[in-house]
């Protein structure tokens, strides 16, 4: 028995009602097809929650109103509206004007708000404890929908809608895990695309959307991108995290309980104020339970009862600390127990100060607070917050506070939030200076002003690289998400290593003497002499490393490098950072590159090949290839103080950087970017300089973004940190050695798959394509393609190992351990797997991942088979489209002489052609799509004892031709009865009826019967809006109903003949511009 659609439906079903929530099918639910709302269940919870102060019925129809008025064209918009209305409530203006105005709440939160005002002494409330303990007052009416009718712009009906109080905040769509041609990727796009296309109101009241398969099960917003849909891995926060099966109850039993539902809609979906795109940002499970921890960890210790100490929260860089701390600032201002407290958000520096800025400054709606304000100056922060006694969010950086340890206030409702708290906050001891003119200076690390400045504040670190006395300073670990759990939630890419050291350096000795550099500089120091010790190391190895001769060689290893996995397609845009030791190295190394590469210092709009729109013009600005990114110095030489240009000038190049179509390609830098700097199709490091444990984790995490084909982030090592990488991983991700992957597995692997495919190709001779002339290489690709297809489980193996066989290719492609051999070898599989893509999905394959050489034969190789022709339809083009019809077009593929080859073409043709027959005759082009579905049925299941007996193959290709005969004649058939083809469509839907039902109807009263039916559909489909209005289609039906019985059609369920003939019309309407 298989595990259907209709299976994962019913196992999900069973979940909800363990959580409580009841199920109905859509056709038990009473409501007319267009509406999505369930308004009785929300005019039931109206009545009930404001029975008290006595609501009206006209009132509750005036909230209903104001809901639907919201138009679903601008969705975005009135999404972002809606939600606000859910989460923040809304004040109503009665009926009677006389009595007081009434706020209110389209879901009942009370347990919420009680859940969050109790002391769990660090105990979140559990799932399973939620219905038992925090059930004050359970008003809400929850109800699980499956299959539901929605009548849009089309008729939909999706898998699963959650709905709470008739809101329906959350649909589910379902795919088959058994069926291999279908993803959870098709479930995202049916609903991103098509359901929101064609059913736009009801994604107006949606919270997140859900796809599932049971084996992969994944949450986010309707206008995120997939990539961006994620698993809820875990049920409680102390649990480990779950795949596969297991992460389906993960996710109904955690983000579905009822008091995480209720929390996750009400403070954990984020719009900002404004925005240039549609941006809605919903949890991830890490931030959810982060966020609440560290609220009940500062209650727990708020001053003046507790330590002032909140909670460290230890996550991993690039898992989305700052929309943590969004959330978490959210729960304490709408909290009752804080009561609005001043939150003090200080980050380490400036460029991260930008960052928090620029997004908490554009989340004031969402936190409940118009003075969120990024402060210039101690004293401007010093009037803000001694003129409020509660209220207010202001972010500063740590080095505004160095100016005096002057009382800032005494207030105990302050809670300081630290971003990045392993720098320099928990610096509380004083250092003495002692100078000619001043005497002895005292000065005390930063985290000592902060603490005198504001002695009664609650303190909050957040840090992706926490140090020992990070603790003292903000508490415990209240909450931890590593590298590895990142990954494996795909919220950041692997990290991969490159050792290159040894290609520029001059010799051995060189190498040892800059690792025991190395290791006095790595470990930040202990006391001032350990920390003198240090500054000396590297002193020492930046002699090394400026040494002229190793940079010459480094200029050259790093282009071929960089070149060479540019030519491979390895990079997905071509961003990189070279992160050098010091200024002048940086300096003397740019224009080594230079020397080697003088057009890479040319002023350029973008790269050769880049196509650009009007709206890319404008913010693009041409611009060198390699930059070097570092704050001027008085003392520069004049070229590289011109080269380095004004603070205002860096800006540009961070907004240029950050734009993939950019010319700006290699950020050369010192320290700036390394840290708190996000690009996410950034994808690989060069690194030569020393850095320190907590700070080399912070820099390599620059690649670990995702982002669209990206499958891993690069580190290419030139000074030989790999030891030092590893202990730092250990020492702040909480994991074992293996967690970084080597570029030295990727070679293995290569070579794995490699030798997989010569087992798989040795019966097949190759020497023409390795060997041969132009000609003789292009026959032996395409007969390589077809021999690959002798079984569907070849293929299918064939196309795994190339997919292996290119992700590792692509994180070793520069390696010397590949040999031209065993390159032109790689480049061969690639080609005939690009061929094979070609002929099953009917599209270009992804030819930027592929050598020029290889990409220009696989064009010749497509034209010399005569498959281009065939694919020359254009489904934007009907003129082309009516091509695939005629004679000369299937001429075109008669002449194709691969068998498999033509089969996939003649399969790929026949859907194509049976969807624009559908255009014209539904009922007939669904009959078609059967019999090519049992066609391509019969052709998958070929077996190896069948396939080398050339007549079988050509006895299936030409069953797919007839197939195709019969199409063509089925399509012109209306002319043999002298009738036009929208009457034929009729006349094929009235006879299929007969035919079901088993009755007799004469051909001749059957063509009168058809030229009715269309006289009456044309009659009523000449409103525009005709398909969306209940008055017009009841006409239809009682006009159909008669001319049905005037014309003696047998008394068969009307409802079945109306379906099918709405159907057609609307067909029509939508193909035929019938209005």
């Amino acid at each position: 028995m298989k595990f259907t659609e209709e299976s994962l439906e019913h196992a999900v079903v069973e979940l909800f009602q363990d959580n409580g929530i009841g199920h109905f099918h859509g056709d038990t639910i009473h409501k007319e097809m267009s509406d999505v709302l369930l308004r009785d269940d929300l005019k039931q919870f109206l009545l009930n929650q404001y029975a008290d102060e006595g609501i009206t019925l006209n009132e509750i129809a005036g909230i209903i109103r104001q809901l639907e008025l919201y138009p679903s064209s601008a969705l975005y918009e009135s999404n972002k509206a809606i939600m606000k209305l859910v989460a923040d409530g809304f004040t109503l203006k009665r009926e009677d004007r006389s009595r007081k105005d009434l706020f209110i709440h389209l879901i009942d939160f009370a347990t919420l708000g009680h859940q969050q005002n109790i002391d769990f002494s660090y105990e979140m409330p559990k799932a399973a404890d939620s219905k038992e303990e925090y059930q004050i007052r359970e008003n809400n009416i929850y109800k699980f929908v499956n299959q539901l009718e929605i009548q849009g712009y089309e008729k939909r009906i999706p898998d699963g809608i959650l709905y709470i109080n008739g809101l329906p905040l959350v649909v589910i769509e379902f795919k088959s895990a058994i069926k291999e041609n279908t993803t959870i990727k098709d479930a995202y796009t049916q609903l991103t695309v098509r359901y929101s296309r064609d059913i736009p109101e009801l994604f107006k009241y949606n919270a997140f959307c859900v796809i599932s398969d049971g084996v992969n099960n994944k949450a986010g917003s309707l206008f995120a991108q997939y990539d961006f849909f994620y698993a809820w891995r875990k049920i409680e926060p102390e649990d480990e995290a779950v795949d596969g099966i297991s992460s389906l109850y993960s996710m109904v039993k955690g983000l579905f309980d009822k008091q995480r539902l209720l929390d996750v809609v009400r403070n954990f979906i984020y719009f900002p104020d404004t925005a240039k795109d549609d941006i809605k940002i919903v949890c991830r499970y890490p931030q959810y339970y982060a966020a609440n921890k560290l609220f009940h960890s500062i209650k727990l210790n708020m001053r003046p009862g507790g330590s002032g100490k909140g909670g460290t929260y230890f996550g991993a860089t690039g898992c989305g600390k700052s929309f943590t701390m969004l959330f978490l600032t959210r729960l304490l201002m709408k909290s009752q127990y804080f009561a609005s407290p001043t939150i003090v958000l200080i980050t380490d520096r400036t460029d991260l100060d930008d960052q928090l800025s620029e997004q908490f400054t554009n989340a004031k709606i969402f936190i409940g607070d118009d003075n969120v304000i990024s402060v210039e100056t101690r004293a401007e922060l010093k009037t803000l917050l001694q003129n409020r006694n509660s209220g207010g969010v202001f972010l500063t950086t740590i080095h505004k506070f160095t100016e005096s340890t002057e009382l800032l206030t005494e207030r105990a409702n302050v809670i300081c939030i630290s971003d990045e708290a392993h720098r320099s906050q928990i610096n509380l001891d004083q250092k003495l200076k002692i100078t000619d003119k001043k005497g002895v200076e005292v000065k005390y690390g930063f985290a000592k002003y902060l603490h005198d400045s504001l002695p009664n504040a609650t303190y909050v670190g957040f840090t992706g690289t926490p140090i020992d006395a990070t603790m003292d300073v903000f508490g415990e670990i209240t909450d931890a998400y590593t590298m590895k759990e990142s990954v494996d939630d795909k919220i950041t890419v692997r990290i991969v290593y490159e050792g290159r050291a040894a290609k520029v350096l001059l010799n051995e000795e060189k190498l040892k003497e800059i690792e025991e550099y190395y290791k006095k500089c790595a470990v930040e120091g202990a006391n001032e002499y350990q920390v003198e010790e240090s500054k000396r190391a590297v002193t020492q190895m930046e002699t090394i490393l400026g040494d002229p001769g190793r940079l010459k060689l480094l200029a050259k290893d790093f282009i071929e490098h960089y070149e060479k996995r540019i030519e491979e397609g390895a990079s997905v845009m071509g961003k990189v950072m070279f992160v050098a030791a010091s200024r002048p190295i940086a300096y003397n190394l740019y224009k080594e590159i230079i020397a080697l590469r003088p057009q890479w210092a040319e002023i350029r709009e973008c790269d050769e090949g880049v196509e650009l729109t009007e709206e890319d013009r404008k913010k693009l600005k041409p611009i060198e290839k390699i930059k070097m990114v570092m704050t001027r110095d008085k003392d520069d030489p004049k070229k590289l103080y011109d080269l380095l240009g004004t603070k205002d000038y860096r800006k540009e190049l961070d907004r240029q950087f950050k734009n993939a179509k950019s010319n700006f390609k290699i950020a050369m830098v010192v320290d700036m970017w390394i840290t708190g700097f996000d690009v996410p199709f950034l994808d690989t490091m060069y690194i030569d300089k020393p850095i320190q444990q907590h700070s080399l984790i912070q820099t390599i995490s620059r690649v670990n973004r995702v982002y669209e084909g990206k499958e891993m982030g690069l580190v290419v090592d030139y000074i030989g940190i790999k030891s030092n990488m590893n202990i730092a991983l250990k020492k702040y991700s909480k994991v074992q050695d293996g967690n970084f992957e080597d570029i030295a597995k990727a070679v293995v692997i290569v070579k794995d798959q490699l030798d997989l495919l010569e087992r798989l190709f040795h019966n097949f001779d190759t020497t023409d394509y390795f060997n041969g002339r132009p000609l003789q290489k292009l026959d032996c690709l395409n007969r390589a393609a077809e021999y690959v297809q002798i079984t569907e489980e070849i293929e299918k193996r064939f196309v795994a190992m190339v997919k292996k066989l290119r992700s590792a290719y692509d994180l070793c492609c520069s390696s010397e351990d590949i040999d031209e051999v065993e390159r032109d070898h790689i480049h061969f599989y690639f080609a005939i797997k690009a061929i094979i893509h070609k002929l099953t999905k009917g599209e270009a394959p992804d030819t930027a991942q592929m050598n020029e050489k290889v990409r220009k034969m696989i064009e010749e190789a497509l034209i010399s088979d005569g498959v281009e022709e065939v694919f020359k339809i254009d489904k934007n083009d009907p003129k082309n489209n009516a091509d695939i019809f005629s004679d000369e077009y299937m001429a075109k593929i008669d002449k194709i002489k691969l068998p498999n080859t033509k089969i996939k073409l003649l399969q790929k043709l026949l859907a194509k052609a049976i969807e624009e027959f559908k255009k014209t005759n539904r009922i007939k082009g669904v009959d078609f799509s059967k019999r090519l579905k049992a066609l391509v049925d019969v052709y998958n299941e070929r077996k190896d004892f069948d396939v080398f007996q050339s007549h079988v193959l050509d006895d299936v290709a030409e069953q797919f031709s007839n197939l195709f005969k019969d199409l063509q004649r089925e399509r012109n058939s209306f002319m043999d009865l002298g009738i036009d083809f929208e009457e034929k469509a009729f006349y094929d839907i009235l006879k299929a009826i007969a035919e079901k039902y088993q009755f007799e109807y004469p051909h001749d009263k059957l063509i009168t019967l058809s030229a009715a039916v269309k006289k009456i559909v044309d009659d009523k489909a000449k409103y525009t809006d005709w398909s969306h209005r209940d008055d017009i289609k009841a006409e239809l039906k009682v006009d159909l109903i008669l001319v049905l019985a005037e014309n003696g059609y047998p008394p068969v369920p009307k409802d079945e003949v109306f379906k099918e003939i709405f159907e057609q019309a609307e067909n029509f309407k939508k193909y035929s511009g019938v209005v």
